[in-house]
């Protein structure tokens, strides 16, 4: 193998390695270590409760196909819980229809999520966590409704709807 053959699978390698996501290595609560949760559970009991798709997008900050959520369609009033933890998150009358693929919500309840910066896809972005068990949610954008201007932009596998 010569030098520039070397140099440039080298370079496409470090750009693929750059365009996955840290989370497929690291824990949604390990990555936010400077927050302590009041629901903590250990790998195993996670992987207990949650199918092996939840547990990626939950605990490895991966993302469902658009389009794919059963909740997209939900249009009754009552709270979308977290479903690491019960914990409710977003009330029905901030939820609306972003054309993203994604449940979107303008707004969610008082001192239910967390935040912290993502970097991941070639740019900065906000990750949404539930405050009380550190499940990844999805992200939150500056494009979206009135009154807030945000749209939180979330997997819908989760969430549990609880009709009120």
């Amino acid at each position: 193998m010569n030098r520039r053959k070397f140099l440039i699978q080298t370079a496409c390698a470090v750009g693929v390695a750059n365009m996955l996501p840290l989370s497929a290595s690291v824990s949604a609560s390990a990555q936010a270590s400077n927050v302590t949760f009041e629901v903590v559970r250990t790998e195993k009991e996670w992987r207990a409760m949650l199918s092996d798709f939840e547990y990626q997008v939950m605990r490895e900050e991966s993302t469902e196909r658009a389009g794919t959520s059963a909740l997209l369609s939900e249009k009754r009033k009552g709270n979308y819980h977290c479903k690491g933890c019960d914990l409710a998150l977003y009330p029905s009358r901030t939820k609306y229809e972003s054309g993203t693929g994604w449940p979107s919500f303008y707004e969610s309840l008082p001192d239910s999520i967390g935040t912290k910066e993502d970097k991941g896809f070639f740019m900065t972005r906000t990750e949404v966590h539930c405050r009380r068990c550190g499940s990844h949610l999805g992200h939150i954008f500056n494009d979206g409704p009135q009154p807030t201007g945000l749209r939180h932009c979330l997997n819908g596998v989760s969430l549990i709807f609880k009709p009120a």
